[in-house]
């Protein structure tokens, strides 16, 4: 009996000492900072009744192109059929702008990683555009706005570079809208558009 007390002392000693030792770990030793934090909340935007998928980026650029000072010509739906994710008619999401944190720079692979940390959908260029058409009034200047898919799925150009597309505010207001590379890195300029179901 007294061989079974001084057991469960000793296994509630050594427990008490693991966490201990964590506590004093997480409060005495500098953390490594968040890479990313929320920028701007832009709420809900709906995926519209006329959507469809195998169009979208055509229409998008038939009745947008004009606002745009600089639009690239490889945002096409031939090019971003293998979105992810299909958006639906009437499917409603909650976007959020996540901004790096950090100095210095982040891979692609690090922001898919934060992306998929907080449970995202992949909509590629059919993401932003829905952004632009429902809450770029709401975008602060002077940044890019990415919106990321998996590398498999996105448009893989001529040269071999995998391209991701984003929206750019100019400081006097003025839109882009361009393709980057996935195997580059990205700066702290450059934002991500988080979907969220």
């Amino acid at each position: 009996m007294a061989g079974e007390i001084s057991q469960a002392v000793a296994e509630k000693w050594i427990q008490d000492q693991a966490t201990l030792k964590k506590l004093l770990v997480t409060t005495l030793l500098p953390q490594e900072p968040e890479k990313f934090g929320l920028f701007v909340d832009l709420g809900i935007i709906t995926v519209l009744d006329d959507y469809v998928h195998n169009t979208r980026l055509a229409s998008f650029e038939k009745e947008n192109r004009k606002k745009f000072f600089y639009y690239n010509g490889g945002i096409t739906d031939k090019n971003f059929a293998k979105a992810t994710v299909h958006l639906t008619p009437g499917q409603k999401l909650h976007v959020k702008v996540f901004k790096q944190m950090v100095g210095g720079s982040t891979t692609s692979e690090e922001r898919l990683a934060f992306l998929k940390s907080q449970n995202a959908i992949l909509t590629g260029a059919q993401g932003a555009s829905l952004v632009f058409e429902q809450k770029r009034d709401e975008l602060p200047k002077g940044y890019w706005y990415l919106s990321f898919d998996e590398k498999e799925a996105l448009w893989k150009d001529a040269v071999g570079y995998h391209r991701v597309s984003h929206l750019y505010r100019y400081s006097d207001g003025v839109w882009r809208f361009d393709l980057g590379f996935f195997e580059h890195v990205w700066g702290d300029g450059h934002c991500l558009l988080c979907f969220c179901d």
